[in-house]
């Protein structure tokens, strides 16, 4: 993951891009991120994570229910939540709610 971009804050609200979902695949018990013509395998703390993606919780409110879910210190929970946003943004599969 790259480290998050300057402008990406906490407020942000972050929705899945046009076409894209998150979908569990429950034969290979499996999340993936499916999006036009191409597909990511999700790793369980980016399932996590992208499960709360919900097109109204900013990314301040995942970051302070995963924190509980994990029980891991907010710093490092933030750190990779903002990373993690970040490049799936770059990868047009989230993009931010006006």
């Amino acid at each position: 993951m790259t480290a998050p971009s300057p402008a990406l804050s906490e407020e942000r609200v972050p929705t899945f891009a046009r076409g894209t979902r998150l979908q569990h695949d429950r034969v290979r018990d499996q999340w993936i991120v499916q999006a036009p013509e191409r597909a990511f395998l999700a790793d369980p703390v980016a399932a996590e994570i992208l499960r709360h993606v919900d097109g109204a919780s900013s990314l301040g409110g995942i970051i302070d229910t995963l924190t509980i879910v994990f029980d891991a210190p907010r710093d490092v929970i933030a750190r990779d939540v903002l990373a993690m946003a970040n490049d799936l943004a770059d990868r047009q599969v989230l993009v931010w709610k006006a």
